[in-house]
Formats: structure tokens, sequence, C-alpha cells
């Protein structure tokens, strides 16, 4: 697997986002790559997994991200959602300017210190952290936390953030499980950014899922949109790069979806 993706030439090129200017009640997501995304309301930036790295050790990046470091806007607020290398990547966080709150789930504060983040707050599931109009809570997964092995002991999560009474999903990393019904009963979203890559072999699907799966999840959550993640960016496992949005795509017309779900290119602000 690693392989195979040095031997494939990076692809992807970076753009020069034009963010939109939002009224209330607006919502502007640009999609980075992989886990990372920018989330942007009126007056307020949100970073969640940021990673601009070409390599993480021997893995190398295989799409560019979708704009350069230089282009990203100051994030009011940092959400990490586990202690992951492709998640929680130390060098990009130490590159974003102050001043700066981290969001991160229980025992992982410790990974933010000397990082330059002037607040660093800890959460267990269902914990929620509140700051005027926004509201962050973390949320459960099927996944693990260790940084490096037998680190058993930080937690793991996504987020479900609100703002001005609309409402985003972060799944971060997570296979499936009965957990994600609870959190559509407890805080439905609007927008649910759901990961559908790393699911081959089967046993992946363990701490992963695959496009089927996030269908199922979409429903259990009750989004409105689905807009997919944790694909074609490092090579993680051994389905074809491009077989996550295809198959998702297929799946959404076959179960009358199709028009709830968003496919966003790297780079490129979409407003909701």
């Amino acid at each position: 697997m690693v392989w195979k993706a040095l031997l494939t030439r990076r692809r992807g090129q970076h753009q020069r986002p034009v963010f939109p200017p939002l009224t209330r009640n607006q919502i502007g997501l640009t999609w980075i790559g992989h886990a990372s995304f920018l989330v942007q309301f009126p007056a307020l930036n949100l970073l969640i997994d940021p990673n601009f790295a070409n390599w993480l050790f021997l893995l190398k990046r295989q799409r560019r991200a979708g704009f350069k470091f230089r282009d990203l806007p100051h994030a009011d607020v940092v959400l990490l959602t586990h202690a992951h290398f492709d998640h929680f990547h130390k060098p990009t966080l130490r590159r974003l300017p102050r001043p700066r709150l981290a969001v991160v789930p229980w025992g992982v504060g410790d990974l933010a210190e000397g990082l330059g983040f002037d607040r660093v707050i800890e959460l267990e599931w269902w914990e929620t952290f509140a700051r005027g109009d926004l509201k962050i809570t973390l949320v459960p997964a099927k996944h693990w936390g260790a940084r490096v092995l037998g680190d058993r002991h930080r937690g793991y999560g996504g987020f479900v953030m609100e703002y001005q009474g609309r409402r985003l999903y972060h799944a971060g990393d997570s296979a499936y499980f009965e957990g994600f019904k609870e959190i559509g009963r407890r805080c439905p979203p609007e927008i649910a950014l759901l990961p559908i890559g790393a699911y081959h072999p089967e046993s992946f699907r363990n701490v992963h899922m695959g496009p089927d799966e996030a269908i199922k999840v979409f429903r259990d959550v009750r989004a409105r949109w689905l807009v997919p993640m944790h694909y074609g960016t490092f090579r993680l496992s051994f389905e074809d790069m491009d077989e996550p949005p295809r198959w998702l795509e297929d799946l959404a017309v076959h179960h009358g979806l199709i028009q709830h779900l968003r496919i966003l290119e790297e780079g490129v602000p979409a407003v909701f």
C-alpha cells in the first residue's frame, strides 16, 4: 500500500479560494482534503482536523490540499476529533496564527502543549462548550484515540456544531454503530460530514465505514445534506482511490437521495 502510493504521482491543484460573504443563517463550507474542513459562519471561522502535509512519515499525500496554507483564513476555533497523525497534524497546527482556541476529546489536551494555543478545552462525550452563539458538542464514534501503541487513555469522537440555529456534524473517524441513531435523536444536524474511505479489506470496517454505511448514518442522524470526506487524499487502505465517491453516488441514486448529496471539490467553498 505504501509502495504503490510512493510510485503514484500526486494529483489535484491548489485553488485560489474566493470565500463568499455570508449573511445570517448561512454556512460556508470548504473541504481542504481528507477530514480537513474550514467551516464559516457569519463573523466566525472553525477549522476541523487541519492537515496540509504532503507526507505523513512514509505516507505520501495523493491529492494536493485544496488551497495553500497562506490562503487559509484566521480560525477562531480549531476542532480536533482525535490524536491520529492524519487528523492531529502538529506541523500544521503550529503554523496557525494566534489567538487560537482548541476543542479536543478527553486525554488529548497535552498533545496541544507547545503548539501556540491560548486555550484548550477537553470534552467528554455529550459535553458541550459554548461561547456566544456557538455550541460545540463532542459526540460518540466507533474508533480509537491512541497516538502511539499503548497510548490508550486518549478520547475520540465527532463534533456537532451549532450557530444561530444552524447545525453541522463532523463524524471524525468512525465505523458504523448504533450510536448514530442517538445523535439523530438528540441533536440532528442539517449537514453531515461523513467518512467514506479506508474500508477494504473488510476488517478495516471495525474502525472505518464505506459509502454503503455512510448512507445508513445519513439516515440515522436525520440530516438534510450528506458531504463525504476521508477519501482520495492519503492511501490508508486497498480500495481504489476513486472508488468511494463513485460508489456513494451510485448508492444515492439507488436510494433516491441524490438531491441530498453534495460532493465537494477541494478548495472550492460551498454555501449552505
